[in-house]
């Protein structure tokens, strides 16, 4: 018998190649036709485009260092922008307020000022956070839309302990130099953003993939925990020694035998988000203009849109560009049509003026069940339940969907090899 793995992105190859690093055969079960997960792609007419949109910015040096002997990189300074009713700023938005109409400013600093003090103890929820740290203006305006944009939820249902350093909070002198003039420094939690310059993303996995033993097109669909045995979907079957998985928690309690009813109770209230892909090529090579950028209006359907052609030209043809949207809702809703997105989406682009629809020459739509967990106030309880049930059942939980936590793709990595350690 054997050392199984369940699914092939980041943390899958990660738990492989530390195996294989230690002498231990693993194969690696995957469900697609390829490799790579969420940090895989996929190619239209010579443009390639990522599953969801990826950086890397590894703060470990050795993980840093293994993904940079994979593949060389580029290196991106973390400028951003976003877009609120038709202005653009600098991101983040909260200390570049200068291309905003001076009334919207003065109420955004005069609450500001005003905002309420609180200690990080006294905060329950996600939306006092964001007043406490803006005030009432902006956080309502910005990321309170923003929120209903990429969780799907109000701001008031999420927790705080996922914020960590992702978000910026100014101190006066920085609202007020950035409500008069653009500000150059990066405020961002990154200073440099890395892409590959060829292969999309997942080429940062090429050194951890090379040698593995990864069998694609197998859908698990039971686990049987005592006898230690995996059915797929084409009805064949395999054993393991040890069982490793990267399958999100929800679809991996689905998979096993009489579970009791606390854990399916705490499986249901686990969230997430799902999310639709537009990606779009276009015959002119300088149609982007933003590295990537947020989108705060809520009538335009995308949180947010990345140009791979300006992560590395190998993702376009020659002479070419392109960009692609993000679209979220929460997984408890209802999954918006894909028909409806899409145009609502094209129509708004073009009213922002990013593009022609004659510049077009490529344009798609597709699904991701699952983008991002959402922290709601139960989150850690349930989780806590659910894992520990596949710990008692002798499964090893990897990855931001098995271990259900917001995972950046270096975090990932390492939670497949802690996973062998």
């Amino acid at each position: 018998m054997q050392t199984v793995i369940l699914g092939s992105g980041a943390a899958g190859i990660s738990a492989g190649y530390h195996l294989k690093q230690k002498n231990i055969d693993s194969v690696i079960f995957e469900k697609d036709a390829d490799w790579g997960g969420l940090c895989g792609n996929f190619t239209i007419d010579g443009f390639r485009f990522d599953r969801f949109v990826h950086f890397t910015f590894a703060t470990e040096e050795d993980i840093a260092n293994h993904f940079a002997n994979s593949v060389d990189l580029w290196e991106h300074p973390s400028i951003s922008s976003n877009y609120y009713q038709g202005a653009w700023l600098k991101h983040p938005a909260q200390n570049n307020l200068s291309a905003l109409p001076t009334e919207t400013k003065v109420k955004i600093i005069t609450d500001f000022i005003n905002r309420p003090k609180k200690n990080i103890e006294q905060i329950k929820d996600y939306a006092e956070w964001l007043k406490v740290q803006y005030g009432d203006y902006f956080a309502e305006n910005f990321p309170f839309a923003y929120t209903r944009k990429y969780w799907g939820v109000e701001a008031k249902d999420l927790e705080t302990k996922w914020v960590g350093s992702r978000m910026h909070s100014p101190d006066l002198t920085e609202v007020l130099r950035g409500a008069f003039e653009e500000q150059q420094q990066i405020f961002y939690y990154t200073s440099v953003m890395k892409y590959p310059k060829t292969g999309g993303f997942r080429s940062i996995l090429n050194t951890s993939r090379e040698g593995l033993n990864i069998q694609f097109n197998k859908q698990v669909t039971h686990i049987d925990p005592k006898a230690k045995k995996i059915v797929f979907a084409d009805h064949s079957e395999t054993e393991y020694e040890r069982l490793v998985s990267s399958l999100p928690l929800p679809e991996i309690i689905n998979m096993l035998p009489n579970v009791p009813e606390s854990v399916i109770e705490a499986t249901k209230q686990l969230k997430h988000t799902s999310g639709y892909q537009i990606s779009l090529g276009f015959n002119k090579p300088d149609i982007a203009k933003h590295l990537w950028f947020y989108i705060y209006d809520e009538d335009i359907p995308p949180a947010r849109i990345y140009s791979p052609s300006l992560k590395s030209p190998d993702n376009v043809p020659s002479g070419c560009s392109s960009l692609q949207a993000e679209v979220f809702w929460a997984s408890h809703q209802p999954t918006p049509s894909k028909e409806k997105v899409l145009a609502q989406t094209m129509g708004k682009l073009l009213e922002m003026g990013l593009f022609e629809q004659k510049d077009i020459v490529v344009q798609d739509i597709r699904m991701e069940k699952y983008a991002n967990i959402i922290f709601d106030h139960e989150i850690y309880k349930n989780r806590q339940i659910v894992l520990d049930y596949l710990t008692s059942q002798g499964i090893l939980s990897i990855g931001r969907f098995g271990k259900w936590d917001y995972l950046w793709s270096h975090q990932a990595f390492k939670s497949g090899r802690e996973a062998c350690q």
